[in-house]
This record gives structure tokens, C-alpha cells and sequence, in this order.
């Protein structure tokens, strides 16, 4: 049977289904995630062409560098959306997700920035103090 999962954001105004396994959560302690969402940003991923979206009109994009924008819900402020330019998939905030989403934790990036007012979480999974390497 094939993986489908499905979210939302809070006020519902956008909803949208995946098909297909998703990747393990990145967590992003980066000063742009951070500012984003007030902790750090948690996400998976997915292939664009595996994720049906509804309510597009009210998505907005917010291009915070030139490599990457952020998309949200215009009518909530939800942030859900983060993609590379030019990039065939798109990450997911793992917290927009309806449970059960069978998600998992894969990793921690940019550790090194960390804000101050928390610690990183003691799991099993790699702590990289900036992007994961290459080969990860």
C-alpha cells in the first residue's frame, strides 16, 4: 500500500496530501529558521510532483536568500513550505502534518547556531554544526 500523508495549515485555508515515503526530519537551528517559527524549523521532504496542494491562493512565498524561498499561509501566517531554487522536491514543517504522520527525527544542522535559550535535543541522530556534509 502506498504512504499517504496529509496536513494543513492552522486555519485550514491551505491543505495538502503527499504520496510516497517522506524523508526523516532535518532540524534547522539556523537564524532564518529560528526567526521563522521561533524555535528551529523541522522538516521532511518530498518530490513536488508527490504533493497535491489546496488552497494555493493563499500561499505566499518570502524569498530569504537567493538560494532558497519560504512559503506560508497568507490568512494564518503558518510557515509549511522551504525549497532550494530549481529544486524537485520540497521540504515539508514536519508540525503541519496530520497524526499519526509516522515521522521520524534524522538529524540536527547549523547546531552552531543554535539560540541560546535552549539546548539541542540528546537523540540518536547527527548534530552537524553548520550544512550536513556532502556525503550524509
Amino acid at each position: 500500500m502506498e504512504q499517504k500523508n496529509s496536513g494543513r495549515c492552522l486555519c485550514g485555508a491551505i491543505r495538502f496530501e503527499t504520496v510516497g515515503p517522506l524523508r526523516t526530519i532535518t532540524a534547522c537551528h539556523c537564524s532564518q529558521c529560528r526567526r521563522q517559527t521561533g524555535l528551529y524549523y523541522a522538516a521532511t521532504s518530498v518530490c513536488v510532483e508527490n504533493m497535491t496542494l489546496q488552497g494555493e491562493d493563499r500561499l505566499s512565498w518570502y524569498r530569504a536568500s537567493d538560494e532558497a524561498r519560504r512559503g506560508f499561509c497568507s490568512q494564518c501566517g503558518s510557515a509549511l513550505f522551504w525549497q532550494a531554487e530549481g529544486a524537485q522536491s520540497i521540504s515539508i514543517l514536519a508540525g503541519a502534518f496530520d497524526q499519526p504522520s509516522g515521522l521520524v527525527m534524522g538529524e540536527h544542522i547549523y547546531c552552531a547556531e543554535k539560540a541560546d535559550f535552549y539546548e539541542l535535543p540528546e537523540d540518536d541522530v547527527p548534530h552537524y554544526p553548520g550544512d550536513r556534509p556532502a556525503s550524509a
